[in-house]
């Protein structure tokens, strides 16, 4: 039992002397950067689909392959009619076929190149007679799709589409993620303010009931003024533990965010200083409409639905194909004289493929693909639209915060002289209890008013940043590090 009693004192001796962590803003994003989920798997998606391009990119050189055939074995029977018996074929062999294949891009073709080697002995019982020896056939051959899309250039512009896709949407949960932890930083930071307030407040009412304690016991003032101290008393000590509880439940809330223990005690560091940005609208709107990510996505999915549309054409459509190989064959008992005897293997095809009648299936698909291209671009209108709006929102929403600072700065110091005078007032026995009370709590709601007028104006700052992808506070680009670095320029 003392054994566990000293481990008990040890324990909460070590979890007392633990020092408050105080994080920046700066370094609450850098954290969240790395630990948040959503972050790590829309980086893993970026890899994969730069990964399928790097694959592409390869498909596209000269591929080497060789098959080998180490042995083959068959003996069949036949019926010879004209002599009405039945002969037995016996055949063994081995080969091995070496191919080079280069696909050309340009055309969509395919050019190769293979040899061919083996060995055959072969015994006929119809002739009786058997013929063991070497073969190669060396040949090229090129093969060329007609009157049809280019496949290889289509595969290869889809892939470097959806990486740059991916790439976005990482840079847009970036964004993302930043405004959460701003907003969450900023309700801690709020939630320290109202603490702090609520602890002012609790000490100008410690020393409220100190001076009517003292003015009823000298007879100054009766015990009802001293009744009403005690419950204006109580009252900021509630206020004071319910604004304690909130600030633990908002910095869990934090902890969670940005995917540190919940067991480490933190609080935000952070300087608001009031200093008015000038905002040009025309050009956070221009800006906007020009460089917003998600923008490009919807650019991104229009020239998909677009190649959809082409590969849909092409469905039941007239096309063809021409085969084209040239080549060199021999034959010998002996390997060094394959090709004493050579023979010449040229070989022309022309393939045509003509639909007749499908029952209107290719027509309707194509529909069905250009209205897929018509929703594609109702969405990209529809964005541009509520990019303009919501960034005049947040320009008309800053100018009103603007004066909302200016005035709660007004009206913060008028509570803090006004309370200040009730209190000397108080001191002297010409106010009551209640009506200090009542100046006090309008001290406390215009400190607060202050406060959260203040963090309004920091995080609509933060919005315009990320809606116009142009910081008018330093006037520069807002394009995130990560899409200047990963994104697939033209």
């Amino acid at each position: 039992m003392k054994i566990l009693i000293c481990a008990g004192a040890i324990l909460f001796s070590s979890l007392s002397s633990q020092a408050q962590k105080e994080i920046t803003l700066d370094e609450a994003l850098l954290i969240a950067f790395s630990n948040s989920p959503d972050i790590k798997k829309s980086k893993i998606n970026m890899e994969q689909n730069k990964e399928r391009l790097n694959a592409q990119l390869a498909s596209l050189r000269s591929r080497f392959t060789l098959d080998i055939t180490p042995i083959t074995y068959d003996k069949t029977e036949s019926y010879n009619e004209y002599f009405s018996k039945w002969n037995t074929s016996e055949n063994k062999g081995s080969k091995g076929i070496f191919t080079v294949s280069q696909p050309i891009k340009l055309s969509d073709g395919r050019l190769s190149l293979s040899n061919e080697f083996g060995y055959q002995d072969n015994y006929s019982e119809a002739s009786t007679s058997n013929y063991a020896g070497y073969n190669n056939s060396l040949y090229i051959q090129y093969d060329q799709p007609l009157f049809t899309f280019n496949k290889t250039k289509m595969d290869l512009t889809r892939n470097e589409l959806n990486l740059e896709n991916a790439t976005l949407s990482y840079s847009i949960q970036m964004l993302n993620m930043e405004k959460q932890v701003n907003q969450a930083f900023y309700t801690i930071y709020q939630k320290q303010m109202a603490l702090k307030i609520a602890e002012e407040e609790f000490e100008n009412q410690k020393v409220s009931k100190e001076i009517i304690a003292s003015k009823v016991e000298g007879g100054l003032s009766a015990k009802e003024e001293l009744y009403q101290a005690e419950l204006n008393y109580a009252t900021s000590k509630s206020n004071l533990d319910n604004n304690r509880v909130e600030l633990e439940n908002a910095k869990d809330e934090f902890k969670l965010l940005l995917g540190i223990s919940l067991y480490e005690d933190v609080a935000v560091r952070t300087d608001i200083k009031y200093m008015p940005v000038i905002v040009d609208l025309e050009k956070a709107i221009q800006n906007g409409l020009s460089q917003r990510l998600e923008l490009t996505q919807r650019q991104i999915d229009l020239n998909n639905a677009h190649f959809d549309l082409i590969e849909t054409t092409a469905q039941n459509a007239f096309k063809g194909n021409v085969n084209l190989s040239v080549g060199l064959m021999g034959n010998n008992e002996e390997w060094r004289k394959v090709y004493d005897r050579p023979t010449k293997s040229p070989r022309v095809g022309v393939t045509f493929s003509i639909p007749i009648f499908d029952w209107g299936e290719r027509k309707a698909r194509i529909r069905a693909a250009e209205l897929e291209i018509e929703s594609r671009e109702i969405d990209m209108n529809s964005l541009k639209n509520d990019i303009t709006i919501n960034i005049r929102k947040i320009y008309r929403n800053l100018k009103n915060l603007v004066q909302q600072i200016e005035i709660a700065e007004q009206n913060q110091k008028n509570a803090e002289l006004t309370y200040n005078i009730n209190l000397e007032r108080y001191r002297n026995g010409d106010l009551t209890s209640i009506d200090l009370e009542r100046f006090q709590n309008q001290l406390s709601e215009k400190k607060m008013n202050l406060a959260n007028s203040l963090i309004n104006y920091k995080l609509e700052l933060l919005n315009l940043k990320i809606q116009s992808l142009w910081d008018f506070e330093h006037n520069r680009s807002f394009v995130p590090q990560e899409l200047q670095e990963n994104l697939i320029k033209d």
